[in-house]
């Protein structure tokens, strides 16, 4: 069976539109397994970023990760909505998120306890992408401040037992195990 114009537009912007979701996808893996050359690789080299407290290069973005991520001890990002509108070699794309992020116990310096705490928020990514020989990235990315709050973490929540799988903020989470089948037992 023979695919008509319009059917072939069809299938490639539908094609368009998983591969910008993807990269937005494999930047929030970059962001939560602290693996920042898989973020790099969602921008474009002179891609732009405005993450509210941060405007700039994605070289400068990066370097701004990675000292403020420290005062956490994960996140985790999840998104729902995600509309992307291709047209051409250029696409909008907006997608709904919330994060957590995990913030340890502390003594404050006045040498107060500070309990365990998940700061969570919720922001839109609006990002404009581009494709440019053959690959979509993002050129350009505003984050769009919703809502946040921070809760104190109840000491009787779930403790998972020392044989459980513990998602890592590095590259020795499971995710890049060569082999879940045989990974230790």
């Amino acid at each position: 069976m023979e695919l008509d114009e319009r059917n072939l537009a069809r299938l490639q912007r539908l094609a368009d539109q998983q591969e910008i979701r993807d990269v937005v996808y494999r930047y929030c893996r970059g962001i939560d397994r602290r693996d920042f050359d898989l973020v790099r690789s969602c921008y474009h080299a002179d891609a732009t970023d405005d993450h509210g407290d941060f405007r700039g290069g994605i070289d400068e973005f990066i370097a701004y990760v990675q000292r403020t991520i420290v005062r956490f001890e994960r996140t985790m990002h999840f998104l729902g909505n995600v509309l992307i509108e291709p047209v051409g070699d250029s696409a909008r794309a907006e997608s709904y998120a919330v994060a957590y992020h995990r913030i340890a116990a502390s003594r404050s310096q006045g040498g107060r306890n500070r309990p365990a705490r998940d700061f969570i928020t919720g922001f839109r990514y609006v990002d404009d992408f581009e494709r440019r020989s053959g690959e979509w990235r993002i050129a350009t990315r505003v984050v769009a401040a919703e809502w946040s709050r921070v809760d104190v973490v109840d000491s009787t929540g779930w403790v998972p037992p020392a044989t459980a799988t513990v998602g890592r903020a590095d590259k020795d989470d499971v995710v890049f195990a060569p082999s879940l089948r045989d990974r230790r037992l």
